[in-house]
């Protein structure tokens, strides 16, 4: 049932021409869209069936990069070269590998209309909405084609790659109509068009606040509340099968890095763009009256990344008997320097723990 809805207000939205007179009835039918879609990806309906079946991915490590792709682009080859671990290729839905901090998984192949379900797509792509990291692996003698496909069928599960969340506000109220405010100029769409989009949600009463210029999807975005904003790299590879000339052109597709999985071309520049767009940092343990241990760093997020952080990722109960830490790195002014749980450590800085007596 709603499979057919859902195709029936595409093939409408296709048909109507796209002018400042039908903004409005196209922005109502996107909202309808997207209802849609939510409630494909969660029913709401309590019938006898149960939940539906999905897989589970451990959530271990302070990271989980995610490889998606088409079948035979080499995710299986590039999984295990860069892990170097060897990773079984069959028809398994994920295959999970772990290296050192970060978890690695490859999905099963997508197909075109995973979105919709088919080839068990919604179960693979509910699992790539858990990462900290996509990597969309693409065949590059076919590379823009194949981009546009998969975008189109992440972005239909709610995944945003390489966004960020709009900065708009909505804020219900009993009375008063829609009240919509803006601190820039809006070029994409006007206050008719947020009052129709908001009434297809039967909201009519509401402080709307506008702080960047947005468009119809991203206002539905908001209202919807349900999307996943994640960093995406697109991995171009079997650059062996390409000329020099033609590998130039490839270097211009935003967030991509091309690659040779099967001879490790380029895997310095893609581990180095992972680590960027996961935002992570090394931070190096110094036992007292040893030297550093600069083999095995803590990896953190960094976005989490105090000295108390730091501790629980040990172990939890080093919180407990800490007193103050020793710090040597950029974070400090002096090397070393006395810090307590609250410090914000740097890439790689070197941290020594010292508990109570």
């Amino acid at each position: 049932m709603y499979l057919q809805r859902i195709k029936d207000i595409e093939n409408e939205m296709a048909r109507t021409q796209k002018n400042k007179a039908t903004n409005q009835h196209l922005g109502i039918l996107k909202a309808k869209l997207a209802k849609l879609r939510r409630e494909l990806i969660t029913p709401s309906g309590g019938g006898g069936g149960g939940p539906g079946i999905g897989f589970d991915v451990a959530k271990t490590g302070v990271a989980r990069v995610g490889f998606v792709g088409f079948p035979s682009v080499g995710k299986s080859t590039l999984m295990s070269k860069m892990t170097g671990t060897h990773s079984e290729v069959g028809a398994y839905e994920f295959t999970t590998l772990t290296t050192g901090a970060i978890l690695v998984f490859k999905t099963k192949g997508i197909i075109e209309g995973a979105k919709d379900g088919k080839g068990r797509g919604k179960q693979v792509i509910a699992v790539a909405r858990t990462c900290s990291l996509i990597f969309i692996v693409l065949d590059v003698l076919k590379p823009l084609g194949d981009k546009k496909i998969i975008e189109k069928e992440l972005e239909g599960f709610g995944i945003r790659l390489n966004k960020t969340p709009p900065n708009i506000t909505i804020k219900r109220k009993e009375k008063g109509g829609i009240s919509v405010s803006s601190m820039v100029q809006q070029t994409h769409l006007n206050n008719d068009e947020i009052k129709a989009v908001l009434g297809e949600y039967k909201i009519h009463n509401a402080d709307v606040s506008l702080r960047q210029d947005i468009n119809i999807d991203e206002f539905i975005d908001v209202i919807e509340a349900n999307r996943i904003y994640i960093p995406c790299i697109y991995v171009l590879n079997k650059i062996d099968q390409i000329s020099i000339e033609e590998l130039d052109i490839i270097y211009k597709i935003p967030h991509s890095i091309p690659i040779s999985a099967h001879h490790e071309w380029n895997f310095d520049d893609l581990l180095e763009k992972m680590w960027e767009y996961l935002d992570l940092i090394r931070i190096y343990t110094k036992p007292k009256g040893q030297l550093p241990d600069y083999s095995q760093p803590v990896v953190m997020r960094h976005s989490n990344c105090t000295v108390e952080d730091f501790c629980n990722q040990i172990h939890k109960s080093i919180i407990k008997d800490f007193r103050n830490a020793l710090i040597w790195g950029s974070s400090v002014k002096h090397n070393p320097q006395k810090v307590g749980k609250e410090h914000i450590l740097a890439d790689e800085d070197v941290v020594q723990i010292l508990k109570k007596i």
